[in-house]
């Protein structure tokens, strides 16, 4: 080997052992965990935390929980929607008794919350629900926990354009137009587009039947956000991928890089946080569980939290960041929030 060809690679190696070291530092140095950040009220346990939203003020996040535990249709008499100062304790709290087993959760540029009900047919997490009149439905609701409109028919599934099946996540875009992952695991496999009056406009993919690899289709579409672009970001978490449209529904792009994401969220700063919280050997072999960072823009990975508990249950499913950059992190086998407070830039 040439003395000039030694150099290049001596070059090539320092310039790899330095990357490395940048990408260590985000995954160590970035984030510390605290994982009793949550101080329910006496008596009272948070269950699993599917959804997190902070309060435009600063001041205050919103939590959807499960009641307790992993389903509000057994505990009706429990209050699933939280309000928490940024010390974690719960200053506010209403739904007790809207919903069977809630999935998705949004805080729109009005104020208003949305909740959706996660459980598809065939899916035990919905028979109580089912007795109870409950289920397949989307809420938006105000802040003094009044349901101002509900989307689809109470209990009844379909998946037709007033109907859902076990829809998983809700975000609704600046101008008021309303998009629905549908559903959950063995639901429609769809994305359903709204109008701010509730106005079928659009579905990408649709039915139970649907379920496909294909580009522009969806195997279990688990998340949805909006970036500052007006993109539309899909976790679809059973394909292993996420997945990019515009606003008429055209896909853009298909990224893989997110392993098999539950959860997709963009900050105000136009960052998008993926959370992984099952990716192993029988669901996407040679990945890691954590969460991965990157800009929306372009989809690049910037950091990336490891989930160092993989052995127990499932890890992130649901996650939001607050106006600080820190993240907080709905782990459903664990049913738990963590916060992951960012120490440096």
């Amino acid at each position: 080997m040439s003395h000039l060809a030694i150099f290049r690679t001596l070059i090539s190696i320092a310039i790899l052992l330095s990357a490395a070291t940048l990408y260590a530092q985000s995954i160590d140095s970035s984030y510390h965990a605290d994982y009793d950040w949550v101080k329910m009220p006496e008596g009272q346990r948070i269950g699993v935390p599917s959804g997190v939203f902070p309060d435009p003020d600063g001041q205050h996040i919103w939590v959807l929980s499960r009641c307790g535990e992993n389903h509000c249709a057994l505990h009706p008499e429990v209050d699933p929607i939280l309000k928490f100062d940024l010390e974690g304790n719960v200053v506010d709290s209403f739904g007790a008794g809207l919903f069977s087993w809630p999935h998705g959760f949004f805080l729109d540029n009005e104020g208003f919350l949305w909740v959706t009900e996660g459980a598809p047919v065939g899916d035990e997490r919905l028979v109580e629900g089912t007795r109870r009149g409950l289920g397949h439905q989307v809420f938006k609701l105000n802040q003094q926990g009044e349901v101002v409109m509900t989307l689809g028919e109470a209990g009844v599934a379909g998946a037709d354009e007033r109907h859902f099946n076990g829809p998983a996540d809700v975000v609704v875009a600046p101008n008021g137009d309303i998009w629905i992952a549908d559903g959950h695991r063995g639901g429609n496999n769809r994305v359903a587009k709204f109008a701010a009056d509730g106005t079928f406009l659009m579905q990408i993919g649709g039915g139970p039947d649907s379920i496909s690899g294909d580009p522009g289709r969806f195997n279990d579409p688990h998340g949805i956000t909006i970036d500052r672009q007006g993109r539309v970001i899909v976790a679809d978490r059973g394909n292993n991928r996420t997945q990019v449209f515009d606003q008429e529904g055209n896909l853009l792009k298909v990224w893989t890089q997110f392993g098999r994401p539950s959860t997709v969220f963009v900050d105000q700063h136009d960052i998008l946080y993926a959370g992984d919280g099952m990716s192993d050997e029988r669901w996407n072999p040679g990945w890691e569980r954590g969460i991965r960072i990157a800009p929306a823009a372009t989809g690049w990975i910037t950091a990336f939290i490891p989930d160092r508990e993989v052995a127990v249950g499932t890890g992130v499913e649901f996650l939001g960041v607050d106006l600080e950059g820190n993240i907080y992190s709905g782990e459903v086998g664990r049913e738990r929030l963590v916060k992951y407070v960012r120490v440096r830039p």
